[in-house]
């Protein structure tokens, strides 16, 4: 909702002034329709949360504007109501066309992070369809390589993280479903995936515990160690850790943390052993 706020307050303004701008002149045929007239009825009812109103007036006014510069940026407000009532689909539509119909227009650079976030705003539980997560990727990767230095970059930054985790999280549910009808091959390649590529999420840790579990399981002991020296050299208090040592000492009771010194021995003692 922030993101909306800012947004619209960007592109209104941007837009008031341009229409406020001396050095331009205006003359309207008094026997065609007038675009200001309807580009504010647009700005009247998007501002009452009439969105559906609003981008009809707004489309209108893009076709009556001779000012290609007023035209373009009717479009994006066009496709902002479209985003406002979740026409998600319409929305990318309008701005596809805009992108194209208008590639030196002042507003691309908001085209273009609004398509980011329509696309982050279908992302559903790692259970559903991986296509919106990669498409939010792809294109918040592509906005944050063509405007570094924004403002929107920062919560574009943000959003990619977010998104990270969850394409991991994808990746671990897909692994955990093969595991469950023993396919460790196509298991094992989810989790590596993991590891190599999402090393920085939230996942990493069970990942890594998983790679030991299975590789055990499978009797390739030394793969299965190599997991467990890189989780407990990188995670040494995570819970994950302990369940690896589990694996290789079966009679190690898993106790409740407790801080204090003796963790680093326990460590130190635990990785001695996996050689």
């Amino acid at each position: 909702m922030y993101q909306k706020l800012i947004f619209i307050f960007v592109l209104t303004f941007s837009l008031l002034s341009c229409s406020q701008n001396k050095d331009i002149e205006y003359k309207i045929n008094k026997d065609k329709v007038d675009p200001y007239k309807l580009y504010e009825e647009g700005l009247d009812a998007f501002a009452e949360g009439d969105y559906f109103y609003a981008e009809k007036k707004f489309s209108e006014a893009e076709l009556n504007f001779k000012v290609i510069e007023l035209a373009a940026k009717s479009a994006v407000m066009s496709s902002y109501s479209l985003y406002g009532i979740n026409f998600y689909i319409e929305a990318l539509e309008n701005l596809e066309r805009y992108l194209k119909k208008y590639p030196a227009d002042k507003n691309i650079m908001y085209a273009h992070y609004l398509i980011a976030i329509i696309y982050y705003e279908q992302i559903s539980d790692e259970k559903k369809d991986l296509k919106p997560l990669l498409d939010a990727d792809k294109k918040i990767d592509f906005f944050l390589e063509k405007y570094p230095n924004s403002d929107y970059a920062i919560d574009l930054k943000f959003k990619k993280d977010l998104i990270q985790n969850q394409l991991a999280a994808k990746e671990l549910y897909v692994a955990k479903y093969y595991v469950s009808i023993q396919k460790w091959v196509p298991a094992i390649n989810r989790l590596r995936k993991i590891v190599e590529e999402y090393e920085k999420t939230v996942f990493i840790e069970e990942a890594l515990h998983r790679l030991v579990e299975i590789n055990y399981y499978l009797g390739l002991e030394k793969e299965a160690k190599k997991y467990a020296k890189i989780l407990g050299y990188n995670y040494n208090s995570s819970e994950w850790f302990e369940q690896s040592y589990k694996v290789f000492n079966q009679d190690y009771k898993i106790k409740k943390k407790v801080k204090d010194k003796k963790s680093s021995n326990f460590l130190q003692k635990v990785l001695s052993k996996i050689k």
